[in-house]
C-alpha cells in the first residue's frame, strides 16, 4: 500500500450536473485514491478546508475494457467520495461554466 498524504489523497472534485444539484445540501463528488478509507477522508478534507466533515460515503468504480482495433486495454479503477459538510460550512472551488 503506498503512502499517502494529504495531496495524494484526494484526486479531483467532480464537477457534474448531479455534483451542482448535491451542492444544495452541502454534499460534494471528490474523485480519491482507491486505497483510501472513510476515516482517512474525512481526516484530510477537514485540514485542507477547515471544515467540519459530518459523513463520508464511497463508491468503488472498476475500470472499463476498451479495445482500439484489435488491442485491449483496461481502464484503472477508482473511487468517488460523496461528502456531507456540516450545516452553514461550505468549501469554495473555481468552477469553469
Amino acid at each position: 500500500m503506498p503512502i499517502l498524504d494529504k495531496y495524494n489523497t484526494l484526486v479531483k472534485p467532480i464537477f457534474t450536473e448531479r455534483s451542482s444539484f448535491l451542492k444544495g445540501q452541502n454534499k460534494y463528488l471528490f474523485q480519491v485514491h482507491k486505497d483510501t478509507s472513510k476515516t482517512e477522508i474525512k481526516k484530510v478534507l477537514k485540514e485542507i478546508f477547515k471544515a467540519e466533515v459530518v459523513s463520508v460515503n464511497t463508491i468503488n468504480y472498476e475500470g472499463k475494457m476498451k479495445r482500439m482495433g484489435r488491442f485491449e486495454g483496461k481502464r484503472s479503477d477508482w473511487k468517488k467520495a460523496i461528502v456531507t459538510f456540516k450545516e452553514g460550512s461550505s468549501i469554495n472551488f473555481i468552477e469553469e461554466t
